[in-house]
């Protein structure tokens, strides 16, 4: 994790596999299948989202696979898994909205009813935040390339927009858990 508590790639990719058994146990190869179809659906393969190898979840004591542990053998996600998946969910999120943080931002939507309602809530606040700060940052960037030749306006005008519409769509998530 950076010092601002945002995740770094592999943690994204870690909180991935976190995820996806917290919601059931599956075997290796399905949640190996399961991570790279996820993650390449939302940002495209990407070297710098090869995470640590499931195996290191086993090592660390975050995922098991009970019984003979064979390789049809469903894994699990331990109490130290929970916990580190509850410590990913509610990392916070740094601006631009980069590929990384999509990733990010889509793992929040897909694993947030797995976290207590305080911090779904807790994760609406950093989401709304993150949205603002971009949307400041744009509209500054706009104001002072008003002149500018070309078509950077329309680019920010269109760029304003679409963060105008993330940040609406924030604060009805935040409105609707209460």
């Amino acid at each position: 994790m950076y010092r601002d508590n945002t995740l770094i790639p592999s943690e994204a990719i870690r909180l991935l596999a976190l995820g996806i058994l917290a919601t059931g146990e599956i075997p290796y190869a399905e949640l190996a299948s399961e991570v790279r179809h996820f993650a390449g659906h939302v940002v495209g393969p990407s070297l710098d989202l090869v995470g640590s190898p499931i195996e290191v979840l086993k090592v660390e004591g975050l995922i098991e696979a009970p019984g003979d542990g064979g390789p049809a053998a469903p894994l699990r996600i331990t109490q130290a898994g929970r916990d580190e998946l509850t410590r990913l969910l509610t990392s916070n999120l740094r601006t631009p909205v980069s590929d990384l943080n999509k990733l990010i931002i889509t793992l929040k939507m897909r694993f947030l009813h797995l976290l207590e309602p305080g911090d779904r809530r807790l994760q609406a606040e950093i989401l709304i935040e993150m949205c603002e700060r971009q949307l400041v940052r744009l509209t500054e960037l706009r104001a002072h390339h008003a002149q500018a030749p070309g078509h950077l306006s329309r680019w920010l005008d269109h760029e304003i927009d679409q963060s105008r519409a993330r940040l609406d769509w924030f604060r009805d998530l935040r409105e609707s858990l209460g």
